[in-house]
């Protein structure tokens, strides 16, 4: 691993890119290309147009095939991995069932009608424009999937085999792997955040650990993680210990009878606390306590990023949210 890594386009050596973001906090995602005999699959876009064209361009100009993108996948429904789909225009679009349904739930017109009244929703509201403020929500045009599978699919690229693999729910509900054997890559989505902290929105967490151990047991040498820099198995243990850690130290305090957000903020994170974004112990805990009691009704997102922003010390928040201060579009 290598955290000074440039953002930007890293050459794989094989007829395959990466495409790093400068950092890897909220909305700052990776994606990939996989390029073979004039044809290319790109792997994910980005949160918004802007830095979607700039990605674009740079393939284009690195790699011929890049000039007309013949498939796109999504590894899943963070908007941060796919509101740049219009811009890849004549693609198929592809992603798991499950993600294409949750994509439908949050459009970018819901992130642009959030971030219109942020101001006016006191420590919360900092908090969301502390984490997404530098992007653009408001000309994006919801490109949803054209196709969908679930489990695998295998795919061509020119005469590279291309393997899908469905992990979630995990991260979100239909987290996909994309592996590309012929390039010895494998390109994860948010199932790695590499020197981030990883947030859990779905569980469960024994599906996210499945899927660190099935990349662990890849012939890979490339791990192209969602956030953060590229890697190699050593980073995937890590993030695997992270969430062994958490759900260990979550069950401990959900059976002496604290509440999520008390065990939250009791955990020590030890050596994790390096890693950016700490604060979101607060929803892999409130995951975890929901996986714990068969809760299945999730807490609302905007109690979620309240507990994060009162961790990040943008102030007391928990006790004076309501599900209704989040805007619909």
């Amino acid at each position: 691993m290598n955290s000074n890594q440039r953002a930007g386009l890293h050459d794989l050596g094989t007829g395959a890119y990466a495409w790093l973001a400068p950092r890897g906090s909220w909305g700052w995602s990776n994606a990939g290309l996989i390029a073979d005999g004039g044809e290319s699959l790109l792997v994910d876009t980005l949160f918004d147009l802007q830095l979607t064209d700039e990605m674009l361009r740079a393939m284009r100009a690195a790699e011929p095939g890049a000039g007309h993108i013949g498939t796109l996948v999504n590894t899943h429904a963070n908007g941060d991995h796919c509101h740049g789909n219009e811009l890849v225009t004549g693609a198929k679009i592809i992603a798991s069932s499950a993600s294409a349904a949750e994509m439908a739930e949050l459009p970018p017109e819901a992130m642009a009608a959030i971030m219109a009244t942020a101001r006016d929703m006191g420590p919360v509201g900092e908090y969301f424009l502390h984490c997404f403020g530098q992007f653009r929500f408001d000309d994006i045009q919801y490109t949803p999937p054209t196709d969908t599978f679930d489990g695998e699919l295998a795919l061509k690229v020119g005469d590279k085999p291309v393997q899908l693999i469905e992990v979630g729910p995990a991260h979100t509900r239909g987290d996909v792997l994309v592996y590309s054997p012929a390039d010895r890559a494998v390109f994860t989505g948010d199932i790695l955040f590499i020197e981030g902290t990883p947030v859990m929105w779905q569980g469960p967490v024994a599906n996210w650990i499945r899927a660190c151990r099935l990349i662990e047991d890849m012939d890979v040498e490339q791990i192209i993680p969602g956030h953060g820099p590229i890697t190699d198995k050593n980073g995937v243990v890590a993030v695997r210990q992270y969430l062994e850690y958490v759900r260990d130290q979550a069950r401990a305090r959900y059976d002496a009878g604290m509440d999520a957000f008390e065990a939250a903020r009791d955990i020590e994170l030890s050596e994790y606390s390096a890693w950016s974004d700490p604060e979101r112990i607060a929803v892999n805990v409130d995951c975890l306590y929901r996986e714990f009691s068969g809760a299945r009704e999730a807490t609302d997102i905007v109690t979620l990023f309240g507990m994060m922003a009162e961790l990040a010390g943008f102030g007391p928040v928990t006790d004076k949210l309501d599900s209704g201060d989040l805007p619909t579009p």
